[in-house]
């Protein structure tokens, strides 16, 4: 509660990201009874939460990244569909396919393409501040929606998670503090991921991770995100109890991908961890 008396907006790259979003949401809004009955006449998804807990082996959530603020240009000549199926017949459990256009290179088309193309669980990443959004995501059908819980305020968090929920479609909530991990495990959502970058200063800090992963209640599946370019840093992860990895760059910016993949999806869950 606390937290949520003292919020402000966010700075730096996620306060402009996060501002762009809500202006993108205004169109949105226009489509809305469109997105509406294109939710109401569309199939079920598959649950992302339930493939992330599935197997011996972390599950590892592959990111379609054409660039990024921190990095600048990845791979900017990556194919959503073709690159969506090798990381799934490589072993990815679910794949997470950016749709922020401006300084992600992404898009909606994206998410359509790679939906087409496999058949395991896809996490819509953007910058979610607006019902609308959460609308089209479940019409474009993703599984998964990633929300930011410094880029949400008083309220914000637990009123779309709700209707992302009440829609079918799973909520990963993404932390970096105490309170925001307060503040996630307070909603209904069952993924919560920690992020090693700070997305307001592009700063990572691996102790952030270490510190707060152990920290989210079992019942919730605990997601490492940033900063993993290599098995080492997936064992890392599976050492603090995480269920699954996002991993981007390195498989974006890989001459193999197909075999960066298969590497990560290799090591073994840590039973009690």
């Amino acid at each position: 509660m606390q937290e949520n008396l003292s919020w402000t907006p966010p700075s730096g790259p996620l306060g402009r990201l996060s501002a762009a979003a809500a202006e993108r949401s205004s169109a949105l809004r226009l489509r809305l009874d469109d997105l509406k009955a294109q939710v109401r006449d569309a199939p079920p998804v598959t649950s992302f939460a339930k493939a992330l807990r599935a197997g011996e082996t972390i599950a590892v959530i592959a990111e379609i990244k054409r660039r990024s603020p921190s990095k600048g240009e990845i791979n900017a000549e990556i194919r959503a569909g073709d690159r969506g199926a090798l990381y799934e017949k490589a072993g990815a459990r679910a794949l997470s396919v950016l749709t922020e256009p401006s300084e992600f290179g992404g898009s909606e088309r994206d998410l359509v393409e790679v939906r087409d193309r496999v058949s395991i669980p896809l996490l819509k990443k953007d910058f979610h501040v607006d019902e609308a959004q959460v609308w089209e995501a479940r019409a474009l059908g993703a599984s998964a929606i990633l929300f930011i819980a410094r880029a949400l305020g008083p309220g914000r968090l637990e009123g779309l998670v709700d209707l992302a929920l009440d829609l079918g479609i799973e909520p990963l909530v993404e932390v970096r503090s105490e309170a925001e991990l307060a503040r996630a495990v307070a909603t209904r959502a069952p993924a919560i991921g920690v992020n090693a970058r700070d997305l307001e200063t592009l700063v990572i800090e691996q102790s952030v991770t270490e510190r707060l992963l152990p920290s989210i209640p079992r019942d919730r599946v605990r997601v490492a995100e940033s900063g993993m370019t290599a098995v080492p840093d997936v064992v890392r992860a599976a050492a603090l109890g995480a269920d699954a990895v996002l991993i981007g760059s390195a498989l974006s910016a890989s001459s193999d991908p197909a075999a960066a993949m298969r590497a990560l999806a290799g090591v073994a869950r840590v039973a009690g961890a």
